[in-house]
């Protein structure tokens, strides 16, 4: 498996695509933003003008979308790929979508003949840069262990969640949590910082204690105490409040779906919906859910 098409160059999946170059594959991508196939250029990919040029003779089509809408529509469409796609090509889809939707593109695929599987993503920006991501994977065993090699170039930890669809349960679930202890990190931090404490040392000191978590080691969300996160840079890049709210909301429709009880989620949704209340914080990463608990200047 030498040739991969690449759909999809955004902040998760421009720096994928770059590892893979690195690890040797020949990659074609292509984005529908001209910066971000200009960048793919740049780390070595062949860009093209459409998702229908990248994956002709392919050996695996990897795609990082935003949407399940986007997804079924670049496969299934009118013009959907699937029908292009030799029946040994190897699907992989690691956006983060509903798990039903996932299994319609699985199935679909395993009726031509295509093996397909979903493999959604964690780590964030510096772990898609720095090639170790966790990928999620859903899907009959044989096809999880084809795509084994192509997502070792990407992530350090592929884990198989069992069969379609399973990936993306997983991913929710993973997504719902870090909601919950980032909001709960910039609580805490902010309860410090407007009692006197620093906001750098109270972290060392949760991080040292039972209070540690994700969010306070990788991602602190208060400026001026970890570099090169998203909140050194008032708070742009990285994964954005938007795409938050989305997988909260994958989470409470599925959690809806199975009669499952998640208060400390559903309070997570509505507390990003609460900042992510005009277009400017939902483009923001999603650590900045800080801003919500600090003070105006002067106040």
């Amino acid at each position: 498996m030498e040739k991969i098409a690449f759909l999809g160059l955004g902040n998760m999946g421009g720096p994928m695509a770059a590892n893979l170059v690195k690890a040797g594959f020949t990659v074609t991508a292509f984005d529908p933003a001209e910066p971000a196939l200009q960048q793919a250029r740049q780390n070595g990919c062949e860009t093209v003008a459409s998702a229908h040029d990248a994956v002709g003779g392919a050996d695996a089509v990897i795609s990082m979308l935003p949407s399940g809408a986007i997804v079924k529509e670049l496969y299934l469409g009118a013009r959907g790929i699937l029908q292009a796609l030799d029946t040994d090509t190897l699907v992989i889809d690691c956006s983060t979508i509903a798990a039903s939707d996932a299994r319609q593109l699985i199935a679909a695929a395993g009726e031509r003949g295509i093996r397909a599987i979903d493999a959604p993503v964690s780590g964030g920006t510096a772990a898609a840069a720095g090639a170790s991501l966790s990928f999620m994977c859903g899907g009959e065993a044989p096809a999880v262990e084809a795509a084994r090699p192509v997502l070792a170039a990407m992530g350090a930890n592929i884990f198989h969640a069992g069969p379609a669809g399973c990936g993306q349960v997983a991913k929710i679930c993973n997504n719902m949590l870090l909601a919950i202890h980032m909001i709960g990190t910039a609580e805490a931090l902010q309860l410090g910082v407007d009692n006197g404490l620093d906001p750098g040392v109270l972290s060392d000191i949760m991080k040292a204690s039972s209070g540690d978590n994700w969010s306070l080691d990788k991602y602190n969300p208060y400026p001026g105490v970890m570099e090169g996160v998203p909140a050194s840079r008032d708070y742009s890049g990285g994964f954005s409040v938007a795409l938050m709210l989305k997988d909260l909301g994958l989470a409470m429709d599925t959690a809806a779906g199975s009669a499952t009880s998640t208060p400390l989620g559903a309070l997570a949704k509505n507390l990003y919906q609460l900042h992510g209340g005009d277009e400017v914080n939902r483009r923001l990463d999603f650590s900045s859910i800080q801003n919500l608990f600090r003070r105006p200047a002067g106040d």
